[in-house]
């Protein structure tokens, strides 16, 4: 199956006009589209199905338990697929079945070991001002944070464990599944673990990762017992700080 990739649009701040890529059967949208919804509306009457698992700036200044029927009301009107914990299964024009397994997948802070996991939380808190969401009324906060992202985890490698008959599986998730995923610029600072997870040991339960978030693009391969697992972003970023240099919009990759 032919996929088209977007994410980190971030359409409240960056002037951007999405469009369907050649050739493409599905498009998937990797989180921060755009943290006021508005922008979602570009992509009413699409020509493919599409999938979408939120970012964390979808969130922003919301209360997450209002925020999630709300978001997933606007996609169903929009005529798009949210995934959050959940599984789906598409055919592609070959005939072959593949399985996607979404979530947000927030972070854990525990990319470096637990033994820097306090100081990756106290990293992480800076993000979590800047977002300014709530969780059952109360601030979400990195231990909050780290709550919903555990949680996330548990559902996400029971799903990729399910049997299936499908002919591949793909994760997609808004998070990094590991520090592979870290953007160069940054590397292995304690930042980083607010925007890559440690789930190494998933990827061999997925023929195909999808993320975004981190503000770059990557696509390597991560080989172990089972195969290879392919991981791949396509995130455009902001062009105030020149992330979209080179940015592939129209960009297919196959399932």
């Amino acid at each position: 199956m032919k996929l088209q990739l977007l994410s980190d649009l971030h359409q409240e701040t960056e002037a951007f006009t999405p469009e369907p890529a050649p050739g493409a059967e599905l498009l998937v949208l990797a989180g921060d589209i755009d943290s006021r919804w508005q922008a979602l509306d570009a992509f009413r009457g699409w020509p493919v199905p599409i999938l979408f698992v939120a970012g964390n700036h979808e969130f922003d200044g919301r209360e997450l338990n209002e925020a999630w029927p709300a978001l997933r009301a606007r996609c169903e009107a929009l005529g798009m697929t949210l995934l959050e914990r959940e599984t789906c299964v598409r055919t592609g024009a070959d005939g072959r079945r593949i399985r996607f397994a979404g979530t947000v997948r927030w972070c854990d802070f525990d990319l470096f070991g637990e033994a820097q996991r306090e100081k990756s939380m106290r990293a992480g808190s800076y993000f979590m001002k800047v977002q300014r969401s709530t969780l059952n009324g109360e601030v979400f906060a990195a231990p909050q944070v780290r709550e919903e992202a555990l949680a996330c985890r548990r559902w996400l490698a029971g799903a990729l464990a399910e049997p299936t008959d499908a002919d591949a599986t793909v994760a997609i998730t808004h998070f990094g599944p590991s520090l592979r995923s870290a953007d160069p610029r940054y590397g292995s600072q304690s930042g980083t673990a607010s925007f890559c997870n440690a789930d190494d040991d998933l990827l061999p339960f997925a023929d195909l990762w999808i993320h975004g978030h981190v503000h770059c693009r990557h696509d390597y391969t991560v080989p172990h017992a089972a195969g290879v697992t392919r991981v791949v972003c396509n995130a455009r970023g902001h062009t105030k700080r020149g992330e979209p240099a080179g940015y592939d919009a129209l960009r297919v990759i196959e399932a």
